[in-house]
Formats: structure tokens, C-alpha cells, sequence
């Protein structure tokens, strides 16, 4: 068994060798807190905790890293936009992504630290890259020096001479108008740090390079984040990290987006969809199905009519669990998924083909109860819900209990009027009246209600939107 991974430096997927075996050290870029998380932003988060979850089936013992970053251009502006103290946004929106990732379904990270409380690590990296020739202060800023590493640019594979560097407002003194700041000089109204170069704030860059050494060491398995990191957040961590005398990360990981109309979902662009509003509309379980079964590697082009397919497309699952569970009684996870399953998400986390995997399970299983062979249908079933705990969707999981809760004051009221409705049908299907059992169905069917005749009578459920 050898799990195979796309390593964005290497332009190609690489057998996973970890550092440390029986171990794997992740580091993931997390939340910018300047304003509440859309879908996009939770995507990356799920994306890798499935890739957790998976290493975690494999016998590995994770160490996953997600960073909060609470402090930056963006949420400087959002403060003055909002006349409100920065950390204030910082810690309303940090909540808001967590209550994100635990509404879909996403573990909690072994750690997650803020960039504000990593400073002094931050100071200690600045100081060793200026006595090493690889930065300079000017004007209360610090800068990396990019012609100092020769080996810049080798994650995005850009030419130096045509680079262009994004630059905030006040850095000023540059050597070179490509090298980036490490360190911003303190500006009136904004929050600042003592350093030896005077006060100021940490830049984007070196929040993640000190906190990855931190938490990590000088070498660790595996760094991801959105593809739109590569350049420049994630060429500038390695510039510093390993100018510093890191070894960084060994294996770079990038999710793609998801769009809408075909451009990144941003909040910039006005385009965002909430994570706190998409839940309100659907359940965080379909979510979690509609954003984690894609490919990482590929994008998502938003859509009502998606997220409809991926809802219909769940319910076939939950449908089956439901069904075997009836008849049969609660059923345990089998101890081993499907080898064709293993095989699809050893090949760099194939989430689609696994799903195909699933998919056909359910169909075995609803073959096996058609024909009442009970036993195969419990062993499908046991399959089915090894393979959905590793894709963190077995709507059978204590973390989807309350979805299946939530409304319980209101399910004994609607089955009792959906019960009146289903005995009128009874009633005209005794008298072989077709036509009115026929309407009465297709009613329920229009109100959201899916009707299924079973040898123990007729059944209902919430069906597809």
C-alpha cells in the first residue's frame, strides 16, 4: 500500500514517503478573519480533512496544522471600514469559520494558532535571515532579499526579471522593487509589536513560515493550500523558511476553487456565497457531499441545480442505510473499506471514483433487499458506511445526529397530517380509484415529500428539492 499525492512542486503525483514512518505532519494555510467564510473557504478545509481522514484509515498518526491569520492588510481595512477594533473582527469572523468547518463535518485541528501570538518567533526568524544576508530593514520595514535565494520562484516557475510583486501601501526603501516585506513599519491608527527595528506588524508571509517551524520543526510532510497561494504566499514561506535553514515541506498540496460564472468565489468580488446562509438552506451534510466529492485538484462551478444533483444524489445513499436499518437493526462500519475504493483514494485522494465505489455498493444493496437476502444486504451496508466515515458523510455518525433531530418538535405533527393524507390514498387504492391515489401522491411530491410503497405500507420522506 503506497499513497500517491500531486506534488505541485514536482509537477506530478510522487509516492508518499513520510518523514517519520507511521507518522504525517501537515501544515494548512487557514482562515484570513477579515470577513465570514463562504464555500470556497471551507472547501480547502475539507479537502484536507478528508486527506487527514484518509492517512488516519492508513494507520498513520497526523499531526495537522491549520493557522488563523489575524492580522493583515485586509482586516486593517476592514477595521477602519467598520470603525471597529481590528481584533474584534478578527475574533467574530474566526468563529464564524469554525462553526463553518464543525457544520460541515471537518475535525479539529491538533493545533491552530493565531499569527498574533507567534511575534517573538516571527522577530527570532527575522533577525537570523538579516545576519545571514537574506534580509534587510529600511525605514522601520523589513524585506527579504529575493536575489539572495537562488531558488526563489521554483514553486510557481516564474522568471525573476518578469516578476511582479504585490506591495502594500508604505513600503518604501526597497533594494529591489521584487522584494517582499517581511515586517511592516507601525502607520497611525493601526495595531503594532515591539521589534528591534521599531514597532510595527508581522506581513503575510512570515506569519506562516514561524508558525509552521514552530509547530512542525525545521522539515514536515506536507503543506497545502488554494492553488491562488502559490504565488506569492507560499513562494515567499519557502523563501524565508529555508533561507533560514529550514527544510520546510516536502510535498506541496493545492485545492482548486470554486467558482461562479466562472471566477473565483472572493469576497472582493461580491460574489461569495456564506457558509452560514448555504446551511440555512441545506442540510451541512449535502453541503459537505457537494464540496468534497469533486477532485481536489478540481474546480466547482456554483449552482442551485448542483447542489440539487448532489442532494439527490445523497438521498439514494441515505435511502438504502435507511431501508437496511429498518429491517435489519443498527449495522456497524466494516472494519476494511472495498479494495477498489482503497485503491481510488490511495491514487491522489480519488474522491470521484471512491464515490462510484460507494455508489455501487448501494446499488448491490438495494438489489439484495429487493431480493430479501437480508445478509448481503448488511454486508453492503457495512461497506458502504466504512467507505462514507472516510469521506466524513456516514449520516449515521454522532456528528449528524442532530441533523437528523433538528425539527423533531415539528416531524410527529407532519407525520401524523402526512398519515391522514396517506390513509385517504389507502382508502382509494382499496377501491381501485387509480386516479385519485395517483393525484394524491403526485401532491405530496409537489409539497417536497417523497411517497414509497413498501410490503409494510406506504412510507414517506423529504425527498430532493
Amino acid at each position: 500500500m503506497t499513497i500517491r499525492l500531486y506534488d505541485t512542486s514536482a509537477r506530478q503525483i510522487r509516492d508518499f514517503a513520510p518523514l517519520k514512518p507511521g507518522c504525517v505532519s501537515i501544515y494548512l494555510c487557514g482562515a484570513t478573519v477579515q470577513a465570514a467564510p463562504h464555500i470556497g473557504h471551507i472547501r480547502s478545509g475539507l479537502n484536507f480533512d478528508i486527506m487527514r481522514r484518509w492517512f488516519e484509515y492508513r494507520g498513520y498518526d497526523v499531526t495537522f496544522i491549520r493557522n488563523v491569520t489575524d492580522i493583515d492588510d485586509k482586516i486593517i481595512a476592514k477595521s477602519h471600514e467598520q470603525n471597529r477594533p481590528w481584533w474584534s473582527i478578527g475574533y467574530e469572523n474566526e468563529r464564524a469559520f469554525n462553526d463553518g468547518y464543525t457544520a460541515l463535518g471537518c475535525l479539529p485541528p491538533t493545533y491552530e494558532p493565531r499569527a498574533t501570538g507567534h511575534v517573538t518567533e516571527m522577530v527570532e526568524m527575522m533577525q537570523r535571515l538579516i545576519e545571514r544576508g537574506h534580509a534587510y530593514e529600511a525605514d522601520g520595514n523589513v524585506y527579504f532579499d529575493v536575489r539572495s535565494f537562488p531558488q526563489y520562484l521554483e514553486l510557481s516557475r516564474q522568471e525573476l526579471d518578469n516578476l511582479l510583486q504585490p506591495a502594500g501601501e508604505g513600503e518604501t526603501g526597497k533594494r529591489d522593487p521584487r522584494d517582499f516585506a517581511m515586517w511592516k513599519t507601525a502607520k497611525p491608527g493601526e495595531p503594532t509589536w515591539p521589534t528591534p527595528w521599531g514597532p510595527g506588524r508581522p506581513g503575510w508571509h512570515l506569519e506562516c513560515s514561524a508558525m509552521a517551524h514552530k509547530y512542525l520543526g525545521s522539515a514536515f510532510d506536507i503543506h497545502g493550500g488554494g492553488i491562488d497561494l502559490i504565488f506569492p504566499h507560499h513562494e515567499n514561506e519557502i523563501a524565508q523558511a529555508k533561507a533560514y535553514g529550514d527544510e520546510f515541506a516536502r510535498y506541496w498540496l493545492h485545492n482548486a476553487w470554486v467558482t461562479i460564472a466562472g471566477e473565483k468565489m472572493a469576497k472582493s468580488l461580491g460574489n461569495s456565497v456564506l457558509v452560514s446562509e448555504m446551511t440555512k438552506r441545506w442540510r451541512p451534510i449535502v453541503l459537505r457531499y457537494y464540496l468534497g466529492t469533486p477532485h481536489y485538484r478540481s474546480m466547482i462551478e456554483y449552482s442551485e441545480d448542483a447542489v440539487r444533483e448532489a442532494e439527490s444524489a445523497f438521498a439514494r445513499i441515505e435511502g438504502f442505510i435507511q431501508r437496511v436499518v429498518e429491517k435489519t437493526g443498527p449495522v456497524e462500519p466494516s472494519a476494511e473499506v472495498p479494495p477498489a475504493f482503497a485503491e481510488a483514494m490511495d491514487d491522489d485522494l480519488g474522491v470521484p471514483q471512491a464515490l462510484a465505489v460507494v455508489h455501487t455498493t448501494v446499488r448491490q444493496g438495494n438489489s439484495a433487499l429487493a431480493a430479501d437476502d437480508k445478509e448481503a444486504a448488511v454486508a453492503r451496508l457495512a461497506e458502504v458506511r466504512a467507505m462514507l466515515g472516510v469521506l466524513g458523510l456516514d449520516p449515521l455518525d454522532p456528528h449528524w445526529a442532530g441533523e437528523t433531530d433538528r425539527g423533531a418538535d415539528l416531524h410527529g405533527v407532519v407525520d401524523t397530517l402526512v398519515r391522514m393524507v396517506l390513509d385517504q390514498r389507502e382508502a382509494a387504492r382499496s377501491r381501485k380509484d387509480w386516479a385519485t391515489a395517483d393525484a394524491i401522491r403526485d401532491q405530496l411530491g409537489q409539497s417536497g415529500l417523497s411517497i414509497e410503497d413498501s410490503p409494510q405500507g406506504p412510507r414517506w420522506s423529504l425527498g430532493p428539492r
